[in-house]
C-alpha cells in the first residue's frame, strides 16, 4: 500500500472515531425537541476536516491521537454551531442536500439546538486529559469570537456595493481559517508542542484554510454538477460576492462586462442557467477561474511550507497529504 492510500485509510478510521463519539456525546433523549435536533445536524456526517486537523497536528509535535480524541469532537461540534446559526441567518433550505433544522423544525428549535451544541462542544473539550488545557479552551474561546467577527463581515458585506478582494480575505480569515488554526494550536497544545511547532502548525492551517474557501468558491461555478451534488452557480444565483465575483470586478476591462458583474450585487443574484454561464464566460476571459486556482495553488504551497518547521514524521507526510487532498476535491 503506498502512502497516499495508507493515509487515506487511516484517515477513514479516524473518521469513524470520530462518528462514534459524537453520537455517544449526543445520546441523550430527553427533552426529544432538543436533542433529536442536536442529533440530526451531527448526523449529515461531511469530511470532518477539522477533527481531522486537530488529531494530526497532535501526533505532528509527538502527542497521541487518544489524548486528542474529546478536543477533535468538541472541533466538529463547534463547527456545526456554527453552521446551525449561519443557516438561520442566510434563511437557508438546506445544507448538505439536507432540510436545515430552522426548515425541518422552526428557528426557535435551530436556535436553541445551536446553543446546546455549543455546550456540549465545551463539555467534550474539558474532557480532554492535559496540562494545557486552560490554553486550549482559551484559543477554543477566541475562535468563537474570531468567527462571529468573520460572519459579521460576510452579512456586511451582503448590503454593501463594494468590497475589495483583501476585505474579502479578512473575511474568510476569520470566518473559515480561524477555525483551523484552532484545531492546529489546540491539537498542537495536547501534543505538548514548542512555541515554534505551535506558530508553524497555525500558520499551516491559516493557508490552508484560505485556500480551502477560495477552492470553494471555484467549485461552485466549475464542479461537475453529478459529483458536487447540487447545480452549479449556486453563490451566483444568491448574489454572493466571492473571491471570483471580486476579483472579475477588478479585471473587467470592458463597460458591458463590468455591467453584467454588477447586476448581480445590484439584483441579489441571477436567476437564469443562462446568466450563470454568461458570467462563467466572463470569468474565462479575464483569467478569474485561472488566476483562482492558482491562488489556491499558492495558499497550499505556502501552507506546506510551514510544514518545514515540524520534524519529520508519517503525521506531518500525512498534514502535506491532506492539504493537497483539499486543493484537488471536486466536491
Amino acid at each position: 500500500m503506498d502512502s497516499k492510500e495508507s493515509f487515506k485509510e487511516k484517515y477513514g478510521v479516524y473518521k469513524d472515531i470520530i462518528e462514534d463519539k459524537l453520537v455517544t456525546i449526543t445520546g441523550k433523549v430527553s427533552p426529544e425537541s432538543l436533542y433529536e435536533p442536536m442529533r440530526y445536524i451531527l448526523d449529515g456526517s461531511g469530511k470532518r476536516i477539522r477533527p481531522m486537523l486537530l488529531i494530526l497536528c497532535c501526533e505532528a509535535v509527538g502527542g497521541k491521537a487518544d489524548d486528542a480524541l474529546d478536543a477533535a469532537a468538541a472541533i466538529e461540534i463547534l463547527h456545526n454551531f456554527t453552521l446551525v446559526h449561519d443557516d438561520i441567518m442566510d434563511n437557508a433550505d438546506t445544507r448538505r442536500g439536507r432540510e436545515t433544522i430552522h426548515k425541518k423544525w422552526d428557528r426557535d428549535t435551530a436556535i436553541l439546538a445551536g446553543d446546546g451544541l455549543l455546550g456540549f462542544a465545551y463539555r467534550s473539550l474539558l474532557k480532554t486529559k492535559s496540562a494545557r488545557i486552560q490554553e486550549a479552551a482559551m484559543a477554543f474561546t477566541e475562535a468563537i469570537i474570531e468567527v462571529c467577527e468573520g460572519q459579521s463581515y460576510d452579512k456586511e458585506f451582503e448590503t454593501r456595493k463594494e468590497v475589495s478582494l483583501d476585505e474579502y480575505i479578512l473575511m474568510i480569515d476569520k470566518k473559515t481559517s480561524e477555525l483551523l488554526k484552532c484545531c492546529a494550536e489546540i491539537g498542537a497544545l495536547i501534543g505538548n508542542g514548542t512555541d515554534n511547532e505551535i506558530n508553524a502548525l497555525k500558520n499551516y492551517a491559516l493557508n490552508t484554510g484560505l485556500a480551502f474557501q477560495i477552492q470553494d468558491d471555484l467549485l461552485d461555478i466549475t464542479a461537475d454538477e453529478k459529483k458536487f451534488g447540487k447545480k452549479i452557480g449556486g453563490d451566483l444565483r444568491e448574489g454572493k460576492k466571492t473571491f471570483l465575483l471580486l476579483k472579475a470586478l477588478e479585471s473587467a476591462a470592458d463597460k458591458d462586462d463590468a455591467e453584467l458583474l454588477k447586476s448581480v450585487i445590484r439584483n441579489k443574484g441571477v436567476k437564469s442557467e443562462a446568466d450563470v454561464l454568461r458570467i462563467k464566460d466572463v470569468y474565462v476571459k479575464y483569467g478569474v477561474l485561472e488566476h483562482a486556482a492558482k491562488t489556491v495553488e499558492m495558499y497550499t504551497m505556502k501552507a506546506n511550507e510551514c510544514l518545514n518547521a515540524v520534524k519529520d514524521s508519517k503525521a506531518r507526510d500525512m498534514l502535506r497529504w491532506f492539504s493537497e487532498m483539499l486543493l484537488t476535491r471536486k466536491t
